[in-house]
């Protein structure tokens, strides 16, 4: 969590939402939902593509409370539940580290991450199927599942759907590109 402590700037966070602005869909203008952020109490808001990426510092406010009230503020004002998944910029580093497939040599533009809202338990992981999607590989690191899609992400079977299911969250999945934009971008903003 981010916290102000009395002589430094709250953490920079991330927040990824889910589902907004997809093939037409839960349609949230960027100015619009860094606005909300703002009206949250965050400051340093900023926003990366029209997919619901925002780098931001909390304030003095607890992020979760924060992401409540933002998925509340879009289902008020716009009509739909969007899940707001939060990691700070520390964490964001961290996963960039971890990833087993960058590591192992694969193309960053076959790369993605889902970002899971909870700790997976090990019985949802060991119900995992490795070949649900011949070609395409994942691993579960802690809260992420770092997808390989060397046929690309639209033809893979491993969906957020599936993963939810199993591992009974929610997640939202970034390509690499992006994960490497918004680490960019809350370094620019500390």
């Amino acid at each position: 969590m981010s916290k102000n402590t009395r002589n430094s700037k709250p953490d920079v966070n991330i927040a990824l939402l889910r589902g907004i602005n997809v093939g037409g869909k839960n349609k949230l203008p960027m100015k619009a939902l860094a606005a909300l952020f703002a009206d949250a109490g965050c400051e340093e808001v900023r926003t990366y593509i029209q997919s619901g990426n925002v780098v931001f510092r909390a304030g003095s406010a607890d992020v979760e409370e924060i992401s409540s009230i933002i998925s509340a503020s879009i289902q008020d004002q716009y009509g739909y539940q969007v899940p707001v998944i939060t990691r700070t910029a520390g964490e964001l580093q961290e996963i960039m580290e971890a990833n087993p497939f960058l590591a192992a040599g694969a193309g960053a533009d076959k790369l993605h991450v889902m970002f899971l809202a909870d700790l997976p338990d090990s019985a949802g992981v060991e119900s995992l199927d490795p070949e649900r999607s011949p070609g395409d590989e994942f691993a579960v690191r802690g809260r992420e599942v770092y997808l390989h899609c060397p046929n690309g992400v639209a033809r893979s079977k491993l969906t957020n759907s599936y993963f939810d299911s199993r591992l009974s969250t929610t997640s939202t999945s970034r390509n690499w590109r992006t994960v490497r934009k918004l680490l960019d971008l809350a370094a620019g903003a500390g």
